[in-house]
């Protein structure tokens, strides 16, 4: 039946359909599973896993999704979101108000850069699949970046690390994955080139950063670019939680971004007379 032709019931069930819960009293299931048997069994990455993607990851895989997604949890209160989240909190606004201001800041500026990296090297990745080899698919997709006048390659550098910490780990991992054949370790190798073009055309090496490294885990295990937003913004809430839950136990109230001592910088108009008030004084 169309759906401008359901009524009554019929209607209401299908107003909101999903594929991904099912639920009656006393009844819970998840993609097909009893809640009651996913529960003391199933991790919560795996847990992460079934839910956007419809089925059971392998513990391997699960695993893997684990160690992108504790890598990124906080980076401290300089980042946006994590400074945000401690000024709700002085507030006296809820934990869920803190933590659903810090998530609504991440955009395509801070929180977005994965996304933008698994698409840069999905590009690659296409490029290969018509038969271009690594080098010759990366040495034109940064053409046409740099045509493009983009600025920074999504996924290399950092305005603090020299060299982000996080993101040899991450691929020394991905390489173990690999070799034991639960990724392929292909975009890897694509992250690595670029980065590796990079500082050949620049005369100095622009290293790869949390971003490219968890960008290239997720690609690894088949994430659209799109939901590696997401997953970021599951990651990152850890320590927006950490750090609302800490700043909420503190005294501290209304709490700016600068001590008072330091006021801003003031570039406006001099300091002028409201028109009329010289005619008064005199």
């Amino acid at each position: 039946m169309s759906e401008d032709k359901k009524t009554g019931r019929a209607r209401g069930e299908d107003w909101w359909r999903t594929g991904i819960i099912e639920m009656s009293p006393g009844v819970i299931r998840l993609r097909g599973y009893e809640i009651q048997d996913l529960i003391g069994r199933v991790s919560f990455p795996a847990m992460i896993w079934l839910m956007l993607r419809g089925e059971l990851p392998s513990e391997d895989q699960a695993a893997l999704l684990g160690i992108a997604l504790g890598a990124a949890v906080d980076h401290g209160p300089q980042a946006p979101s994590i400074a945000i989240a401690r000024m709700a909190a002085t507030c006296g606004v809820g934990i869920n108000n803190a933590m659903a201001s810090a998530i609504n800041v991440l955009g395509d500026v801070h929180g977005g850069a994965g996304e933008q990296a698994l698409s840069f090297y999905g590009d690659v990745a296409a490029a290969m699949d018509q038969g271009t080899t690594l080098a010759d698919a990366v040495a034109a997709r940064l053409d046409r970046f740099f045509a493009e006048d983009r600025g920074y390659v999504p996924g290399l550098g950092h305005r603090f690390h020299p060299v982000d910490p996080r993101a040899p780990r991450l691929i020394e991992l991905t390489r173990d994955f690999a070799a034991r054949g639960v990724v392929g370790g292909r975009f890897a190798d694509i992250a690595e080139a670029i980065e590796a073009e990079v500082a050949r055309r620049k005369g100095k090496r622009i290293p790869l950063n949390i971003d490219g490294a968890t960008a290239v885990i997720y690609g690894e295990l088949g994430f659209p670019p799109p939901l590696t937003r997401g997953l970021f913004v599951l990651s990152r809430s850890v320590g927006v939680l950490a750090h609302a839950w800490e700043q909420s136990q503190e005294t501290e109230r209304n709490k700016g971004p600068l001590p008072r001592e330091w006021l801003w910088a003031y570039t406006g108009t001099p300091v002028r007379p409201f028109p009329g008030r010289e005619d008064e004084s005199s």
